[in-house]
């Protein structure tokens, strides 16, 4: 029997591959706003992050979720994130 592709995916914070389960998805979205996306499905440009609050710390400080969806993402969004680690 053949085994399921699981899909990995690199994230923001630790440069880590890890498979898609385990990490949160920010998506832009194509009318431009910034949102968390709890199902992985939403379309537009996505980045992904451990869910973990060093990594978050670390892309925070050297603006990579910024530089990954290529826009300004709000402080309500990391605020957003630090709340789901809890």
């Amino acid at each position: 029997m053949k085994q399921k592709k699981i899909p990995l995916r690199i994230c923001a914070g630790c440069q880590q591959q890890k498979s898609k389960k385990e990490m949160i998805r920010v998506v832009r979205t194509p009318e431009g706003t910034v949102e968390i996306d709890k199902t992985g499905k939403k379309s537009g440009r996505g980045v992904y992050i451990c869910k973990n609050v060093e990594c978050l710390e670390k892309a925070y400080k050297e603006h990579r979720l910024e530089r990954s969806l290529k826009c300004k993402v709000s402080d309500e969004i990391y605020e957003d994130l630090r709340k789901e680690f809890v």
